[in-house]
């Protein structure tokens, strides 16, 4: 079995993205990655309120323009394969600034609330034979602050609930997850092309979805690269 390399938290412009489905498929696909996951926010709908227009602009989405979503990343997925022989997994972020938890969805049909409870949620994850990840659990260098922070307060309580944890996200390495041995991944949290360059994980196993989730939670043969730019694979 080959290494695939992958990143499994990208934002486009249906949120907070500045990139198109077809830009981020060409971005990673001339780079040579062989797996990613398009995870879009969420937002809870208190945060979305209390946003009100900012909300708007930047975390369009709900259950009303999940579908749509879904079926642009099916396009999007048929693409990446026939052109760069990428997997593309459909994904979200459920995003609940009220509570301070980020969790990612992966590989999901159908619509989960992020007002949801975090058990509520991975629950609704596991449903869909999809996996859960911790995102940014600790506090990012980058943006100075830990919108997870809910999650690594009670990390004991919800340690082996999720199915991985980012062990690092954009330039950050969280020393604290890989202390406590968790099950990792290392992802991007891609919102426009200098991000790219960024800490990303490497899974040994078939390129296919189910292998991919499968890797994810037996977590075995999983490593983590910082990617500078180039080309990947000539």
């Amino acid at each position: 079995m080959q290494w695939l390399y992958c990143d499994f938290h990208i934002h486009t412009t249906w949120s907070d993205g500045k990139c198109s489905l077809d830009e981020i498929i060409t971005l990673y696909g001339e780079a040579g990655f062989d797996v990613i996951a398009i995870t879009d926010h969420v937002l809870d709908s208190e945060s979305f309120n209390r946003h009100g227009q900012t909300a708007l602009e930047l975390q369009v989405m709900d259950i009303s323009q999940f579908g749509a979503y879904q079926e642009a990343l099916w396009e999007a997925a048929r693409k990446a394969w026939k052109k760069y022989s990428m997997l593309l997994l459909p994904g979200i972020e459920l995003t609940n600034d009220t509570d301070r938890y980020h969790i990612l969805a992966l590989d999901i049909k159908e619509y989960i609330s992020p007002d949801l409870t975090v058990e509520e949620i991975i629950k609704a994850i596991k449903r869909q034979q999809g996996i859960s990840i911790a995102c940014h659990p600790h506090v990012r260098n980058h943006s100075g602050d830990n919108p997870s922070f809910h999650l690594w307060e009670n990390h004991e309580r919800f340690a082996t609930l999720f199915d991985a944890w980012e062990v690092a996200n954009r330039d950050d390495l969280f020393n604290v997850v890989g202390l406590k041995k968790f099950n990792y991944v290392a992802n991007s949290d891609f919102h426009n092309k200098r991000h790219l360059q960024s800490w990303k994980t490497l899974l040994q196993c078939e390129k296919n979805a189910e292998s991919v989730k499968e890797a994810i939670r037996k977590n075995d043969r999983v490593s983590l690269f910082l990617y500078r730019g180039g080309k990947i694979r000539q």
